[in-house]
């Protein structure tokens, strides 16, 4: 097995220097990586701190990732994505032990002595220990009428069997945990390196005959969506709007064409004049907050406002990986970077404007070139994920189900 620690310091340098970018493949070699941190973890065999071990491992390489690039904010949302994953399947396999000792207690043939041996197990002391396992202990959970070992009475011969038989079955359930914990990462896996395909298997419920949809950039996503409607015998134009300055959108105009689409070229100061003839907006996006809002590459919060004063639909493409369970406003959250101003401008062409040579110290040009752009969720009509279609209002709801409360700030466990 490779160094998990050599691992790791390589996903970062390639993350700090910018050599992965891109949701879908940082997301998808951050699941790989953590992956291999929980299969090299050592998990101790207390049932208690068999979960624990595996959060905290995790939680210290996650912190490490996302101070790396806090610009992809796809590499948190795995590392909580995982950590959901490890209490959901302790939990599962908590309620299934709890649920195992009832079993004997519950069937009719039993004698009194085998009711003696077995204690019944209330649906309420089931529950508590179900609800106990996702939060922090306190006293109302030392009260509860949860079972423990004190509970299940013990007889004098047989001790050390008993003993044994205890801890092979705590160490049992140490490697169990691991297994579900692993199988349930590499199922996340396969669902981002496929999301794209389910996004377009959508194509022909929101694309129709003789409409013309606009997009902005260059997304895999929105190229494979077009193109899923196109061999559907969908009959439709295409405007691409050519994102400057790093002209993304001339690359997928391209492969639209070379795929069979009706596709036009227009330049972005453009947008608000044909907005009138397009019946659709589709464009893909780099991450989606908490509030619906969504973080997409520069200018599209132009398009999306043209949209809405035309009253046309702004449909967003996104898979669940890029949901972020933060909003716009929590300080670990960086929404931007500044590329290069070499995209703008010829540096030997206006380097006398960039000299020192004013009064105040400072040059007299400045170049600002922002990568992303934030639109508000009162501008999205409507998000298309793997899951399914999704109204903005909807997103704190698919949030309960793919992250836990308790994962929401990755430093709040490692500092206390």
């Amino acid at each position: 097995m490779p160094d998990v620690n050599a691992l790791v310091n390589d996903f970062v340098i390639k993350l700090r220097k910018r050599k992965i970018e891109g949701s879908k493949a940082t997301a998808k070699q951050t699941a790989e990586l953590l992956r291999s941190v929980i299969s090299q973890q050592r998990i101790p065999h207390s049932n208690q701190a068999q979960s624990g071990a595996l959060i905290d491992a995790v939680k210290a390489v996650g912190q490490q990732l996302v101070e790396a690039n806090p610009v992809e904010l796809a590499v948190g949302n795995i590392v909580r994505r995982i950590l959901h994953i490890i209490r959901e399947e302790d939990l599962s396999l908590t309620t299934a032990a709890i649920g195992g000792l009832s079993l004997p207690a519950a069937s009719d043939d039993d004698d009194d002595v085998d009711r003696d041996d077995h204690p019944v197990l209330s649906a309420a002391a089931v529950a508590a220990a179900a609800r106990s396992t996702l939060r922090p202990p306190s006293l109302q959970t030392l009260l509860e009428d949860v079972p423990h070992s004190a509970a299940i009475p013990h007889t004098s011969s047989g001790g050390d069997s008993e003993g044994k038989s205890k801890s092979a079955d705590k160490s049992s359930r140490s490697r169990k945990l691991k297994h579900n914990v692993i199988e349930a990462v590499n199922e996340l896996i396969q669902d981002i390196g496929t999301c794209h395909e389910q996004i377009a298997e959508q194509a022909v419920e929101h694309i129709h005959h003789n409409e013309v949809i606009l997009t902005l950039g260059n997304s895999t996503t929105v190229s494979e969506f077009l193109c899923a409607a196109n061999e559907k015998k969908r009959s439709f134009r295409v405007f691409v709007a050519e994102g400057a300055p790093r002209y993304q959108g001339h690359v997928l105009a391209k492969e639209l064409a070379s795929r069979g689409l009706q596709t036009t070229v227009i330049m972005d100061s453009a947008v608000f004049a044909l907005i009138s003839r397009v019946n659709m907006v589709i464009v893909g996006a780099h991450a989606v907050m908490a509030n619906g809002g969504v973080v997409a590459p520069v200018g599209l919060n132009m398009v999306a406002l043209a949209a809405k004063r035309h009253a046309v639909p702004f449909v967003v493409l996104a898979g669940i990986h890029k949901l972020c369970p933060l909003y716009p406003h929590n300080p670990e959250v960086l929404l931007n970077e500044l590329k290069s101003p070499s995209d703008l401008l010829d540096f030997g062409e206006f380097s006398d404007c960039m000299d020192f040579g004013s009064s105040t110290g400072s040059p007299l040009l400045h170049v600002i070139n922002p990568a992303f752009d934030y639109v508000p969720p009162k501008l999205v009509s409507l998000f298309i994920t793997d899951t399914g279609g999704h109204n903005p209002s909807y997103i704190y709801r698919l949030i309960a189900d793919y992250y836990s409360a308790d994962d929401l700030v990755l430093q709040r466990r490692l500092d206390s």
